[in-house]
C-alpha cells in the first residue's frame, strides 16, 4: 500500500476527487469554498476588534479551518513520508531554460537554488518571498477568493466574476512566467 501511495498517479484522480467537492458542499448546504477565506475565519477567532469584515457567525465555517488543517497535515505526511525521489522529471528544454535562470537542482518540487533560509534575507528573497506574498495576498483581497475558491466552486455555480478572475489568473500566470519571472530572474542574477 505504502509503494501505491509513493507512486505518481494519474491526474484524473486529482480531477474527480476535486469535482466531487462540489456537489457534497452543496448538498451539505455550503456555498463558499477555498483556501483563503480561512484567513478571514482566523482574524474573526484572534481578532476581537470591532471591525465589520469580521463579525458574522465565523463558526459555521469552521469546516474550513479542519480543511485547511487537513491540507497542511497532509502536505507534511507527504513531503517526509511518501516522497519519491525518482517523481520529478523536467523536460529537457525546461531544464536548459532554468538552468540560465541559475536554477539547477531538481530533486524536489521547490528548488533549493530558490527556496531556502539563506536566499531569505537576499535581495531575490525579499522580491520573491515578500513582494511576492504581499502580491498573493492582495490579489486574493482584491478578486474577492483564490483560485480554489473562484475556479472550483465559483466556476460550478456559474457566476461570472468567478469567470473573470480565472481568465484573469491565467493571463496573469502566463505573463508572470512567460515575461515578469524571465526579467526578474535577469535582473537579480
Amino acid at each position: 500500500m505504502l509503494e501505491l501511495l509513493k507512486s505518481p498517479w494519474h491526474w484524473s484522480v486529482a480531477g474527480l476527487m476535486i469535482g466531487l467537492t462540489v456537489p457534497i458542499l452543496l448538498i451539505l448546504g455550503n456555498k463558499k469554498f477555498g483556501i483563503s477565506s480561512s484567513m478571514r475565519h482566523v482574524c474573526a477567532i484572534c481578532i476581537p476588534a470591532n471591525i465589520p469584515y469580521f463579525k458574522y457567525d465565523w463558526k459555521k465555517e469552521i469546516w474550513n479551518l479542519f480543511f485547511v488543517g487537513g491540507i497542511l497535515i497532509g502536505g507534511f505526511i507527504a513531503a517526509h513520508f511518501l516522497s519519491n525521489d525518482n517523481s520529478i522529471i523536467v523536460a529537457d528544454a525546461t531544464r536548459l531554460k532554468l538552468d540560465g535562470y541559475g536554477i539547477t537542482d531538481y530533486h524536489s518540487l521547490l528548488p533549493s537554488d530558490l527556496f531556502n533560509w539563506d536566499n531569505l534575507f537576499t535581495l531575490r528573497g525579499l522580491v520573491f518571498f515578500v513582494l511576492g506574498g504581499f502580491f498573493v495576498g492582495f490579489g486574493t483581497r482584491y478578486a474577492g477568493g483564490c483560485t480554489s475558491g473562484h475556479s472550483i466552486m465559483g466556476l460550478s455555480s456559474l457566476q461570472l466574476p468567478s469567470l473573470i478572475a480565472t481568465i484573469s489568473f491565467m493571463v496573469g500566470g502566463f505573463l508572470s512566467a512567460n515575461l515578469i519571472m524571465p526579467f526578474i530572474f535577469q535582473l537579480l542574477k
